[in-house]
């Protein structure tokens, strides 16, 4: 038989068991990061609990951990343009749960808040804008897009979770769209360089003429000049004088000043058979 005193000591050692599992119980540690909400025997209660240690009811109380800060998830939404062409958009969303969501999103939603809440209020967001434009106008605009969904996003939401960025990472398109937009954004470059020729050359024109007439203009104005001032002829024969003696005719019959080389007397050379009188 076992005697009383093992028999105490036994139940001394459970209790002692009992009680270290219930004081282990009635403890908690929010890590940082998250806010706890408390669950007491099914009752959520309102408040949330903040990061650090704390006390709670012993095996009738559970505290779950809420991440609040910033996370990223991925996703593809199918879409269709406004020309009815399929456009595949591979998007990665960065979000949070605020603090003063985490009881209300636990209480009142199940599973993953991302899966729940973001995910089919971005691609609604996305189908939506996309609806009303072309496949090739998705593509070169694809910032507008972003903004446009990442604002409609936020709208549907509201305060309850809060989307801080979408990025827009690769919009796919079938092999015969993405071919025909490359195709014609070929023809809209070689149409932009035809045009860039045929202004190059029109000014090319354009500064021929300005010139020419440039050019005209001075011929008349040096002959007004003259005609108004005979002396100025004379004074561009002058400094154009090579240095050789001249024979200065004065006005004749005709009225005219003529200079006529001499020769260089020094040496008695004469001028030559065609200066000379016939």
């Amino acid at each position: 038989m076992i005697s009383k005193t093992t028999i105490g000591w036994i139940a001394a050692g459970l209790l002692v068991v009992v009680l270290v599992l219930m004081g282990a119980s009635g403890t908690y540690v929010v890590e940082p990061g998250t806010r706890g909400v408390e669950v007491t025997l099914g009752k959520v209660s309102p408040a949330f609990k903040p990061e650090g240690f704390g006390f709670k009811l012993p095996l009738v109380t559970t505290i779950v951990p809420q991440v609040i800060r910033q996370q990223t998830a991925t996703m593809k939404a199918d879409c269709y343009s406004s020309d009815l062409q399929q456009v595949e958009i591979d998007v990665r969303i960065l979000y949070r749960v605020p603090q003063s969501s985490v009881v209300a999103i636990f209480r009142d939603y199940e599973g993953d808040p991302f899966e729940a809440l973001i995910k089919p209020r971005v691609a609604e967001a996305l189908n939506e804008i996309t609806a009303s434009r072309t496949a090739e106008l998705i593509v070169q605009k694809r910032e507008d897009v972003k903004s446009l969904a990442l604002e409609s996003a936020r709208h549907k939401l509201g305060d309850i979770l809060m989307i801080e960025d979408l990025v827009l990472e690769d919009i796919n398109l079938t092999t015969a769209l993405e071919a025909a937009i490359e195709s014609k954004m070929v023809q809209e470059q070689e149409a932009a360089r035809s045009r860039f020729a045929q202004q190059q050359a029109q000014i090319e024109a354009n500064t021929v003429v300005i010139k020419a007439k440039g050019e005209a203009e001075s011929i008349v104005l040096r002959g007004k000049a003259l005609r108004e001032n005979p002396s100025v002829l004379e004074l561009q024969i002058i400094e154009h004088w090579d240095g050789i003696t001249p024979l200065v005719v004065g006005p004749g019959a005709t009225g005219a000043n003529m200079m006529l080389p001499l020769g260089d007397f020094s040496t008695g050379a004469q001028p030559t058979s065609q200066e000379e009188n016939p």
